[in-house]
């Protein structure tokens, strides 16, 4: 299955799934299984996650998602998020991903919180793009909505961004949801105009997707994990792909 080129992709970042396995030594829920169920449904990329620590996605979780992917899902993306400065790059190395998202968290904060800062981080980051990209892997940055920084993200050499939307999450029915969400909009103005792709993810859920997409024009993919698998615990995996995609569908329908 394919994804049309004017529409979003959605990638299903399965940290959660892992972190409720991880609380026995049973092997379920399966990573796999999750992957495989969410692909039937029309899902059109993969997102893990792995820390340090391993306290959700393992090492295996990512060779293992990386076989199936090849051997049975070949036209899916796989989209592996870290930092470069602790064991994204061991991954990269391995498995090379369609994609990876470089994001500055530390070891051990719960979860990203914050994006790259220009110019502060170029030197750093501008050896460690050129080897994934020179492994054929695409580089998203992880970034706060600050459009001043896009042509300095693409001055380092990376091919998208990925804008951190928790902002535009927590600011949803509060008198500053238009400005925040229009700092978004603006923003991937600003990095499609500075030849970047824009991806989005952070706190996006069936509440507030079709709104976002609506107003930020132009987002290839969105990665969604937390809320997805809340989700999933009630619909099952199936039942909420398929409804992230109307979310996407009505977004689109919109323009």
């Amino acid at each position: 299955m394919t994804t049309p080129s004017s529409l979003t992709a959605l990638s299903v970042n399965l940290n959660k799934v892992a972190l409720v396995r991880n609380t026995r030594h049973l092997g379920i829920p399966s990573v796999l299984r999750a992957a495989t169920l969410c692909l039937q449904a029309g899902a059109t990329g993969i997102t893990v996650h792995p820390r340090p620590d391993e306290r959700h996605i393992r090492a295996h979780d990512v060779h293992d998602l990386a076989a199936l992917l090849s051997s049975d899902w070949p036209q899916v993306e796989f989209n592996i998020e870290g930092n470069p400065f602790h064991n994204l790059m061991d991954f990269v190395r391995a498995c090379r991903p369609h994609q990876a998202t470089f994001v500055p968290d530390s070891e051990t904060q719960s979860t990203s919180d914050h994006g790259w800062s220009f110019p502060s981080d170029a030197e750093r980051l501008r050896p460690l793009i050129a080897e994934t990209q020179a492994l054929g892997v695409r580089v998203s940055l992880f970034m706060d909505p600050i459009p001043e920084m896009m042509a300095a993200v693409k001055a380092v050499g990376a091919d998208r961004v990925e804008l951190y939307t928790e902002g535009y999450a927590a600011s949803r029915g509060s008198a500053r949801a238009p400005e925040v969400l229009a700092r978004y909009a603006e923003t991937a103005r600003a990095a499609q105009a500075a030849g970047l792709e824009v991806n989005a993810g952070h706190d996006l859920s069936r509440d507030n997707l079709t709104d976002f997409l609506r107003a930020v024009q132009g987002v290839k993919e969105v990665s969604i994990g937390h809320a997805f698998v809340a989700d999933a615990l009630e619909l099952g995996y199936a039942a909420t792909t398929r409804d992230y995609l109307r979310c996407i569908d009505e977004a689109q329908a919109a323009k």
